[in-house]
């Protein structure tokens, strides 16, 4: 199988039916057909469900399309590094971020690498932590924003300072008492939304102090999240830089959580012993002058 059949194969899967493919591909449809065709045959399996208007993959169609992501990302990210390397005014930086992360750290970063490279692009997928980690590994990306710990063995890292978990409400419907705080004694019976990496810790406060939360929403999803809070479905334990999703109109509420305190902290990685693009060191380099400038003024 060569590169432009798996090319071809990935595009026909992302547009969802073949004359859409064609056209991004710029060849005729009956030739994309053709080739979808002596594909499967060179493979000995079925990769599309028939019948259908919008391509349906088989089993093996799906496990190809994942390698084929893979392969590709890695062929990608080759050819980049190659013809970017010992430059960074142009090109693009690809970055992977969780939600929360990314809402922290992207917009000041990338408003400031701008005003400095003008000519280099952002290229941004969104995930939960491990599929990012995946991307790193596979070559998709160069820079991973995550909220775990990595393995030093595997990837460098830059660590930005710890920040507190809060709670968000409804002004309606959620706020508790008049204070800035709410310990999680405070929270028994209360509609609770809590993103899945912060489930169990929660869940273990709450039992020593003597009840069992009541969650409403478990996900991975900050932006849900948020929007679930101003449907009124309940409270929402956010990172604190998910302020920023809130809005300004005053329908959502903000208050510490204390007693105790749940800190997280948000970890920048990219793997070791690999030569980043131009455009990429430019980003961790700024990166560094950023949050070093910070810690200093705190």
């Amino acid at each position: 199988m060569e590169i432009k059949d798996m090319q071809a194969f990935y595009t026909v899967v992302e547009e969802g039916n073949i004359s859409h493919a064609a056209i991004r591909l710029n060849i005729a449809q009956p030739a994309l057909s053709r080739q979808m065709k002596r594909l499967e045959g060179s493979l000995g399996v079925q990769l599309f469900e028939r019948g259908s208007r919008r391509i349906r993959l088989t089993e093996a169609g799906r496990l190809l399309y994942a390698r084929v992501e893979r392969i590709l990302g890695m062929v990608d990210g080759t050819v980049r590094e190659i013809t970017e390397i010992g430059t960074g005014v142009a090109g693009a930086i690809r970055i992977g971020t969780i939600t929360s992360s990314g809402a922290l750290v992207m917009p000041q970063l990338m408003r400031e690498f701008h005003r400095r490279w003008p000519m280099v692009t952002f290229e941004i997928w969104e995930g939960e932590g491990t599929r990012i980690l995946e991307m790193l590994d596979s070559h998709s990306i160069e820079i991973g924003i995550t909220r775990s710990q990595v393995d030093a063995n595997l990837y460098d890292s830059i660590v930005l300072s710890n920040e507190p978990l809060v709670l968000m409400m409804n002004r309606e419907t959620g706020v508790v008492g008049g204070r800035d705080t709410v310990r999680v004694s405070e929270l028994k019976d209360q509609p609770i939304i809590v993103p899945l990496r912060w489930k169990a810790a929660f869940e273990g406060y709450c039992k020593q102090a003597g009840f069992s939360p009541k969650l409403v929403s478990v996900s991975d999803s900050i932006v849900l999240d948020v929007l679930s809070v101003r449907a009124g479905l309940g409270m929402a334990l956010l990172p604190a830089s998910a302020r920023s999703m809130m809005g300004d109109d005053g329908a959502l509420v903000v208050k510490r959580l204390v007693e105790p305190e749940i800190l997280t902290h948000t970890v920048v990685s990219w793997l070791k012993n690999r030569s980043l693009s131009a455009g990429a060191q430019n980003f961790v380099n700024l990166l560094r002058e950023m949050y070093e400038e910070k810690g200093r003024n705190e």
